[in-house]
Parts: structure tokens; C-alpha cells; sequence
């Protein structure tokens, strides 16, 4: 039997993550099984198989599935983890990590997209994600500490309050650099001597802003 489009676009996109660098087979299983097209705007679905950025709401955009799957790789997360994802945008990295983790914390600065990524989270079924609007540049301390972090925003440099919100132990990993020039993504790990760093690969991300948009409210 010939696959579907459908079918065959995803496969497509799989080997594409392979040939990127994404050979995690957890990681792989999780992004295959989370259906991208819902967290992208309507006009781009067709184009939700491509291993690119594309466009959402509020000016914002949805990582490239390659960059995805090595942030996420990279983070090593454990049925066990308690994870937090600042910057949250559409909710497609808070539905794979659901798939990895115990518990997903979601951070979004936009209430707009902060509500879509609720909806389509629960759409899917995901019970362990939660995702509130906020700035994301102070965490969720209430919660934390956190196993790992994953920041999909570019800080100018490591942000302390969510370094002091990771258990020791844990795992961080986040772009670091200027918006208009190239960003490093990087992988930081808690130890008993202090952050240990390592770096990754270029990225190119939005910035990480404090504060709130207007369309928060108060």
C-alpha cells in the first residue's frame, strides 16, 4: 500500500531529522508523534513537513524541527524529569517534551498563544503539560526546582534566576547571543563545582524579553 501524503511527508521530515543529528530514538518517537501542523497557523499547515521556522501568532515563530529535536536531545530528559520550557509559543515543544517527561511546565509571554497552545495541548490529550502567560525571564519558582530547562528564546547571557531555579544536577540548555548576529546553543549542567558549559551548534532565535506585552493585561 502507497503511503498517504501525509504518511510520506512525515517520514520525510523523520530521515531529515537523522541526517541533522537528532539520533535519539525517544526524541524521534515523541517528534513523530506529535502532529506539527496543529501548532502552526492555518495559511502555513501544508508547509508544517518542512525542516524550517514558520510563522504563528502575535509575531512570533515555530522552531525549525531540526533545532527542536537537538535542544530537546541535548536536554536529556528522563520519564522521571520535571521539565520547564520558557517560551512556550504555539505549544509544540511542550506536547514532545509531554511525551518524555512527568511533568511540563510552559511559560509564554503572549496570552494569546499562551491560550492556543492550552487548547491544542488538550486536543491531544496531554495531561502533564501546564502552560500559564508570563515573563519567562523569572521561571516559575512555585515550582521549581526544575530537573531541566529549555529556554527557546536568546538571552544575552545565562539568566541567574532560571539557573537558581534548576535542581542540582540538572540540565539547562538555551540559545545565548545577540538577535541579530549568530547565537550559540548551549548546554549547561548543574554540578556540585558549578555550571559546567558546552556549546552546540549556531542558532538563530528570537530574543528572551522581561516583562509583559500589553496584551497581558494586569
Amino acid at each position: 500500500m502507497q503511503p498517504d501524503s501525509h504518511d510520506e511527508k512525515l517520514m520525510q521530515l523523520m530521515l531529515r531529522l537523522r541526517q541533522g543529528g537528532v539520533g535519539d530514538r525517544r526524541v524521534l518517537e515523541a517528534m513523530e508523534k506529535t502532529p506539527r501542523e496543529i501548532f502552526v497557523e492555518r495559511a502555513f499547515r501544508e508547509r508544517a513537513f518542512e525542516d524550517r521556522p514558520l510563522p504563528i501568532a502575535c509575531g512570533q515563530t515555530i522552531s525549525q524541527p531540526a533545532i527542536v529535536g537537538m535542544m530537546i536531545q541535548a536536554l536529556e530528559v528522563t520519564p522521571r524529569c520535571k521539565v520547564l520550557e520558557v517560551g512556550a509559543g504555539s505549544g509544540y515543544v511542550c506536547a514532545i517534551l509531554a511525551r518524555l517527561a512527568r511533568r511540563v511546565y510552559g511559560i509564554e509571554r503572549h496570552r494569546t498563544l499562551a491560550l492556543e497552545a492550552r487548547e491544542r495541548i488538550a486536543r491531544l490529550g496531554l495531561g502533564n503539560v501546564t502552560i500559564r502567560a508570563g515573563d519567562g525571564t523569572r521561571g516559575w519558582p512555585e515550582q521549581a526546582p526544575f530537573d531541566r530547562i529549555l529556554i527557546s528564546a536568546a538571552a544575552d547571557d545565562t539568566p541567574t534566576m532560571l539557573l537558581e531555579q534548576l535542581r542540582p544536577g540538572g540540565i539547562m540548555v538555551l540559545p545565548v547571543g545577540q538577535t541579530d548576529e549568530v547565537q550559540k546553543l548551549i548546554k549547561i549542567e548543574k554540578t556540585d563545582d558549578g555550571p559546567s558549559y558546552s556549546e552546540l551548534c549556531d542558532v538563530l532565535f528570537v530574543p528572551l524579553i522581561e516583562g509583559l506585552p500589553e496584551d497581558i493585561g494586569h
